[in-house]
């Protein structure tokens, strides 16, 4: 939190005046690995995003991002469909202050544009902008489980719900094509440039799936049940979908799930776009 408060600090020396006349607060989430159309209901549920924005001194100032993110990070429909509706946000209602909320490979697709602002005119703007990124279950690193899928095995069918199949934002969170990214091409990660706007990322740890238990049912018993499953083959700490170390591997780490979580509760990779344990009440308190 120390550090939090530094670079909001650095912000209000630069001429940002939070949450006030001279300043629009913003919000925007951004979801992970799929095609959306409408995210608030398919994906982050109104209740959440409802629950989240109530800390903005305008809770009208939101956006919920709808982009085809199957498609590789630097593609027209992820990235530059993300900037075209962050851009047309910002001048809609005048933000000047923006809060982007990322869960899993939105994080990805965000860190894109942080880190190569001549690729788009537009990128510039909206980097400006930015007061920090608040990065849920971020896979950083990628995920083995992408491997799997890749090579066509049963996490294929296992994880149609939550990644989708063998399409192109799949092929890119394979680990070592994720490892050659973050060489290459993202900042943020070990011995690469800073990314230009905080990226602070929010970690779960591991999934819980005994019947009739709140951690459990949270989100959903069905999507805990499967991701016990796929944990098997990741390692101990992680979400059921991502190892904590990839969550970890760029900016830096906000909070481990059950260090801040009501009754320190985990969060599994489903949870952490849920207003599960107090998640919500959490980044509402951030804004």
């Amino acid at each position: 939190m120390r550090i939090r408060t530094i670079v909001l600090a650095a912000l209000l020396a630069s001429g940002v005046t939070l949450g006030n006349a001279h300043a629009a607060t913003g919000v925007a989430f951004v979801h992970g690995t799929s095609e959306h159309t409408n995210a608030a209901a398919d994906y982050w549920t109104h209740a959440n995003i409802d629950s989240i924005r109530q800390g903005l001194p305008d809770p009208a100032n939101y956006t919920v991002i709808n982009c085809d993110f199957t498609q590789y990070m630097w593609h027209d429909d992820a990235a530059g469909c993300l900037a075209g509706q962050l851009q047309s946000f910002i001048a809609a209602r005048g933000i000047t202050d923006l809060v982007v909320i990322t869960h899993s490979n939105g994080g990805n697709v965000m860190r894109w544009i942080m880190s190569n602002p001549t690729w788009d005119g537009r990128y510039p703007g909206i980097i400006s902008r930015i007061r920090w990124v608040n990065a849920l279950a971020p896979s950083s690193a990628g995920t083995p489980l992408a491997d799997a899928v890749m090579a066509g095995n049963v996490f294929e069918s296992a994880l149609g719900w939550l990644m989708g199949y063998q399409n192109d934002a799949v092929r890119m969170q394979q680990v070592s094509w994720m490892a050659s990214y973050n060489a290459n091409w993202l900042y943020g990660t070990s011995g690469r440039p800073a990314l230009p706007r905080s990226f602070y990322s929010v970690v779960g740890s591991d999934v819980r799936s005994m019947p009739f238990t709140e951690n459990a049912n949270c989100g959903g018993y069905t999507q805990s049940v499967g991701l016990e499953f796929t944990q098997n083959w990741l390692a101990s700490c992680s979400d059921g979908f991502l190892n904590c170390s990839s969550q970890s591997a760029a900016g830096r780490v906000w909070f481990q799930d059950t260090q801040r979580t009501n009754k320190q509760r985990v969060l599994n990779h489903n949870q952490s776009r849920r207003a599960c344990f107090g998640l919500d009440v959490i980044l509402r308190n951030d804004l």
